[in-house]
């Protein structure tokens, strides 16, 4: 063997040894972030099942959280982070719940809901009744998933019961769009402005 087989010859036993340590580190590191993932799924759950009060609703416990919704999720790895039950707040002046609903109809979880929840107030919030911004506030706070809000406006899904009324019936009606108006952003707060003056 002369000089050149010796040294390729060692040079594969290091690139060998090189992969072997690799794949035990590969290995190990893999054990310790499903170790991690397992302790901390533990812990999230402990300390949100201890925090956590079911709210009762008529009669019907309600369990509010969000679980994701990707379809090839095997959903092992599922961490159920319950969210505080929607409380209606009596004895808020309409004036500030008005404020509230806007802002709230404005900040959503997705973009499509902002947009087409911040229209719907700009149009009918300040003419609505004390019985309708009791719904419009229970349907865009009490669900746990944007996405149903929008499905349910847009009658992709039956609406559950508990949330069919008048309101949902105007926001059905808004979301069809019959005037065809372009609708690719909240409207800017000047209106209000105006309407203050």
């Amino acid at each position: 063997m002369g000089l050149q087989e010796a040294s390729e010859t060692l040079l594969r036993q290091k690139k060998k040894k090189k992969k072997s340590i690799q794949r035990s580190l590969c290995v190990t590191t893999k054990r310790v972030d499903m170790l991690s993932a397992a302790i901390a799924k533990r812990l999230v759950t402990g300390l949100c099942q201890g925090a956590w009060r079911p709210a009762v609703t008529g009669g019907l416990v309600s369990s509010r959280s969000y679980r994701g919704e990707a379809p090839e999720d095997t959903r092992g790895d599922l961490i159920e982070i319950p969210l505080p039950p929607w409380e209606e707040k009596p004895g808020e002046p309409t004036d500030i719940k008005r404020r509230r609903l806007l802002y709230e109809s404005r900040k959503r979880g997705m973009l499509e809901n902002c947009i087409l929840l911040s229209l719907f107030a700009k149009r009918y919030l300040n003419t609505m009744s004390e019985s309708q911004l009791l719904q419009y506030d229970r349907l865009i706070n009490e669900p746990s998933n944007d996405w149903d809000i929008y499905y349910w406006a847009t009658e992709a899904q039956p609406t559950p019961e508990v949330y069919q009324g008048e309101v949902m019936d105007m926001l059905k009606e808004f979301t069809k769009n019959r005037d065809q108006e372009q609708r690719l952003d909240a409207p800017n707060l000047e209106y209000l402005d105006k309407e203050s003056q």
